[in-house]
């Protein structure tokens, strides 16, 4: 006698799966869309409430880069299913920044020295397109830019380039605007804006992220024996200073780290002609592997 076919089973959410029609597909998406803009326009209404608290607009700039940091993080941390992490993370940056510019306009100063197109594109992928963006030649116009200005942002290349000078020597003076962030706040291989920028600002100072302080130094002695003696405990950008026979560097280091690096100098015969603290910024995050 022949066997009988072994039927599949359904489980109940298969089940549940072929009763469901577009159209009901369709209006759940519809319901979805309505509760996001809903909580959207109640997010603008206690950012009024905030404006009316704090008289944001009267105090300068409504940047907290320690507050955003952890905010990207925390995205990240908890993101999962099909939406692409690129696309999750824009939407909250545009969100987080528009918001921003409502308690207190700003605008966000730009150097193109390194290329239009990759600094535009990571500008417009934290900022969104509501915050205006303003070209400059130079990140000595950017900084000077901020400067003159109540609280707008700067976009500098965290890295050596051409033609680049010790642009942060501008910001050791005590009235100068810091470096308050690196972007991007989470970073990976493949992200759409991963092009690394420092951002020049004033805030206040309990908005300050203080886990990462870079330092603004003059060296002579500067060689390829310097280069291997620092970076493998800070992050440095570096150009020569014909002052000094040496160079200027831009050091990043874990706090109370920059002790470390000014012994790993000496210690190979280099000397170190000044040290400023010009900024901070939060601890670099990269996304973790999918294993």
């Amino acid at each position: 006698m022949p066997k009988r076919p072994r039927q599949t089973e359904v489980s109940p959410k298969q089940k549940r799966q072929k009763e469901v029609s577009l159209a009901d597909l369709r209006r759940d998406i519809d319901r979805i869309d309505a509760s996001m803009h809903a909580l959207l326009i109640e997010r603008g209404e206690i950012i009024d409430t905030l404006i009316a608290v704090k008289k944001t607009q009267e105090s300068g700039s409504a940047f907290r880069p320690a507050r955003e940091a952890d905010m990207m993080k925390r995205l990240v941390e908890r993101h999962h299913g099909s939406l692409p992490l690129d696309t999750v993370e824009s939407i909250w940056r545009v969100i987080i920044s528009t918001f921003t510019f409502v308690q207190a306009p700003f605008a966000v100063h730009a150097d193109l020295s390194t290329g239009d197109a990759l600094m535009r594109d990571s500008a417009r992928f934290h900022f969104g397109f509501t915050v205006p963006f303003v070209p400059h030649m130079g990140a000595a116009s950017v900084v000077q830019a901020v400067t003159e200005s109540k609280g707008d942002l700067g976009l500098v290349p965290a890295f050596a380039f051409a033609g680049g000078g010790p642009w942060w020597a501008a910001l050791e003076f005590a009235t100068a605007p810091k470096i308050i962030a690196r972007l991007p706040f989470v970073e990976r291989p493949d992200h759409p804006a991963a092009m690394p920028l420092f951002v020049v600002s004033r805030v206040a100072a309990d908005a300050m992220v203080t886990e990462t302080e870079v330092w603004s130094m003059r060296v002579s002695g500067w060689s390829a024996a310097s280069v291997n003696a620092v970076t493998k405990i800070a992050d440095i950008v570096a150009v020569p200073d014909q002052a000094f026979d040496g160079a200027a560097l831009l050091a990043s280091v874990p706090r109370g780290g920059i002790d470390a690096v000014s012994k790993a100098l000496v210690g190979i015969g280099a000397s170190i002609r000044s040290a400023a603290l010009v900024g901070s910024h939060a601890t670099r995050y990269t996304v973790p592997r999918k294993r």
